[in-house]
């Protein structure tokens, strides 16, 4: 064999073996799609029970007798807030359900509707009072374990032990279906409402203004902090210094600290220490920023170093300070990518629980947060919290709330894509 074929063989090998690896890395590519199209296919198709909500249709008898109120022209609203509104539901369905009478049948009639139904019901009074003395047919929520059920979620074939509707209510279900008085609509609480012990009633707006308080604390900290740092190191900081060694080393190994140690840190220093209200968003944006600072340093770091030398010396040349090369030129220049690993910073951040739960976030929260200081949620820790809840109609409510999260998430990607194109300078 001459020398020619055993390049060519040699060759032939070679290519071979590119051809292999990049085979290889098609099947994992594919692969990897394939796991990630399953996993957000399995979440939507489990989200999708949650944005609708089942309402049955009452004729609801608004008298003075059934309110426990005296008839009167005008009421105030303490006196509309105290009524008794539960006892129109009940007569409600002992008038549809003539044939119910005893205890135990009453008791599982008045499970067919949600708990908080009768709240619907004041709030209706309180904001028509003219409604007192009339009967009006009104829809309201039913109960978790109706809407799973009539959802398609829950057997009816399963013997009555193995499910948490009962036989008579299927029959009253399929009664009320029969006379139109029990439809599926848009689940508007979903979005509108605070965490609730009750599926059907519970909402995601109280952890999303959580959320949000939260981010703007941690952005108005970590962005300006961590800009000037990177700054200072890149442009003002002494090169062969053992201090800045130091720092530079502690920057690199805080990005890789696990999230749950600054967590522990917040705790210790932002609680206990300086007395920050805790489950507050100033406690989770003080923590979070303390984890974002680092990815915003490197970041910022790296976009300083990528503007040529030659814009500084420019620069410099013509007159301009120090200060006045890094402000109009640098900074400018750098900012696709400051604002690009910025965002992918608060987008890490706006994804993390285990550092929030260490501060008392966790907490069962049903109360819509008005302001930095007010006890609050965000949106992983309320993912938590409902994936650890025994309701089935939970289930259907976590993976809403992951398709939310994924959502911001994906926003806050895009945005950094179109900012860095919108600023990016070509030389």
């Amino acid at each position: 064999m001459n020398n020619t074929q055993i390049v060519q063989k040699s060759l032939k090998k070679r290519y071979a073996k590119e051809r292999r690896f990049k085979i290889y890395g098609v099947f994992s590519i594919i692969v990897s799609l394939a796991f990630l199209l399953f996993l957000l296919v399995d979440i939507v198709l489990k989200s999708t029970p949650a944005f609708t909500q089942t309402y049955i249709k009452l004729d609801i008898d608004f008298s003075y007798k059934v309110l426990n109120i005296d008839p009167k022209p005008n009421y105030t609203k303490d006196e509309l807030f105290k009524s008794s509104y539960r006892n129109l539901i009940s007569k409600a369905l002992y008038q549809l359900f003539p044939d119910v009478s005893s205890r135990k049948q009453k008791r599982a009639l008045r499970k067919l509707i949600s708990s908080g139904a009768q709240y619907h019901l004041r709030d209706l009074v309180i904001e028509r009072p003219q409604l007192i003395g009339t009967s009006q047919s009104v829809w309201v929520l039913a109960d978790d374990d109706i809407d799973t059920f009539f959802k398609g979620l829950i057997d009816r074939n399963l013997p009555e032990a193995d499910r948490r509707i009962k036989d008579i209510q299927i029959t009253w279900i399929d009664k009320l279906q029969s006379k139109d008085r029990i439809k599926r609509q848009f689940n508007a609480s979903f979005l509108t409402s605070g965490d609730s012990r009750e599926p059907e009633q519970a909402g995601i707006l109280g952890a999303l203004k959580g959320s949000l308080y939260t981010m703007l604390v941690t952005l108005l900290l970590s962005f300006p902090i961590g800009v000037a740092a990177a700054v200072y190191l890149e442009e003002f900081a002494p090169k062969n210094n053992w201090w800045i060694d130091v720092i530079e080393v502690n920057i690199n190994n805080l990005a890789a600290v696990p999230s749950i140690v600054f967590g522990i840190l917040g705790l210790a220093v932002y609680i206990n220490l300086f007395g920050v209200p805790r489950s507050a968003p100033l406690a989770g944006g003080l923590v979070l920023s303390l984890m974002t600072l680092p990815t915003i340093i490197i970041a910022t770091r790296a976009a300083i170093k990528s503007v040529p030398p030659s814009i500084r010396e420019a620069a410099l040349g013509l007159g301009a300070s120090k200060i006045q090369v890094i402000t109009h030129h640098v900074l400018p220049l750098a900012m696709p990518g400051i604002l690009t690993g910025s965002i992918i910073g608060m987008a890490q951040a706006l994804g993390e629980s285990a550092p929030l739960l260490m501060i008392g976030m966790v907490a069962f929260v049903a109360d819509i947060p008005q302001g930095f200081f007010d006890p609050s949620t965000v949106l992983p820790v309320q993912i938590y919290i409902w994936s650890d809840s025994p309701e089935r109609a939970f289930i259907a409510l976590t993976s809403a709330a992951i398709i939310v999260l994924l959502i911001f998430l994906f926003l806050m990607n895009l945005l950094a894509v179109l900012l860095r194109n919108k600023f990016e300078t070509k030389w």
